[in-house]
């Protein structure tokens, strides 16, 4: 196959998509594809472009707001048209929200991922929840945009998760753990979408799981190094979390997890694959957190795990990924 893999993006999860890239387009030039690394804000990479970029690194903080805000966001029929598919190996903003699939979608290009409607829904994370809810699958309570303290204690109670609407990698996340920390958390979440969360927070476990082909892989479960979030610098800083795959659960809770994801999964109309993250309460409740619509493939990430505990080495993933889009655009 010919392959454009398209990266960059204006969000806050450009250096994660970078980092992402790297690993795909590796992966997919090893099993013989011809790969092109194509930056969503400069055009297609050089092969000394590509030396360049990824060589970066993730840092502990997410790159500067108004940076990546001021970056163009090129998808040029011309340069992409030639090819049999497009990897989507963006995070956030207008790569994960539909915004670029909807562009592709009017191009005719093939592209790998959800469409634009499950790529929107899933996106919006209050949208989101609702569905899971109309799936039958338990999200912990919540309330959009500022609430007065007395309300959030006695609606959510504390401590109380705040988060932007429409973000991705936790950026912009805090657990606020006393009425006093609410306002400013509030604040910060303002500063990446319009629209912010205020969630009830669940004491417990992380897991997370996969999906591929419309089948759940592996549960895994994550134990962030430094605290009880697992924030931008757990996700992306060697030693910021112990991940364990496959989760040690017993049969019945790993069962439970795979067939909640697989709701999610079809509710959001999401096609090849996602992941889908959960907590786990002390009594053994699930509750599902979010469903990312482009989940990261860096060295790091958790899909890549997930697959790899059930038989599926990271560059059959990326090929397989591929052949999923493939399908699809033949049925559309």
């Amino acid at each position: 196959m010919k392959i454009a893999v398209l990266f960059g993006g204006d969000s806050m999860e450009r250096d994660v998509s970078i980092a992402s890239a790297s690993q795909v387009v590796g992966a997919l030039r090893s099993r013989g594809h011809e790969v092109v690394a194509y930056d969503s804000g400069h055009g297609r990479l050089t092969a000394a472009d590509e030396a360049r970029v990824f060589a970066a690194r993730i840092e502990r903080a997410p790159p500067d707001q108004r940076a990546v805000a001021s970056l163009p966001t090129v998808v040029s029929a011309p340069d992409l048209k030639n090819v049999d598919v497009v990897f989507l190996a963006m995070h956030g903003g207008t790569g994960e929200d539909g915004t670029v699939q909807a562009l592709l979608d009017l191009a005719g290009i093939p592209y790998t991922g959800s469409g634009k409607l499950g790529s929107a829904i899933g996106w919006d994370k209050d949208v989101a929840k609702r569905l899971f809810l109309a799936a039958g699958v338990p999200t912990p309570d919540w309330i959009m945009g500022g609430a007065p303290a007395d309300v959030v204690g006695s609606r959510l109670g504390f401590p109380v998760i705040v988060k932007p609407n429409g973000q991705g990698s936790t950026v912009g996340l805090t657990l606020v753990k006393s009425p006093a920390e609410l306002e400013a958390a509030i604040a910060l979440a303002g500063q990446y979408d319009r629209e912010v969360m205020l969630e009830r927070y669940i004491a417990g476990r992380e897991l997370t799981v996969g999906i591929l082909d419309d089948e759940p892989l592996a549960v895994g479960e994550i134990i962030p190094a430094t605290g009880p979030i697992f924030d931008y610098a757990a996700k992306y800083q060697t030693g910021g979390a112990e991940e364990i795959f496959p989760a040690k659960l017993p049969a019945e809770q790993t069962a439970r997890a795979q067939d909640f994801a697989l709701r999610v999964h079809r509710a959001l109309k999401l096609d090849t694959y996602s992941r889908v993250d959960f907590r786990m309460d002390e009594n053994g409740g699930l509750w599902c957190l979010e469903v990312n619509t482009l989940p990261g493939l860096t060295a790091a990430s958790l899909l890549p795990r997930a697959a790899q505990a059930v038989g599926i080495g990271f560059a059959e993933l990326c090929e397989r990924i591929c052949r999923g889009a493939l399908a699809r655009h033949k049925t559309d």
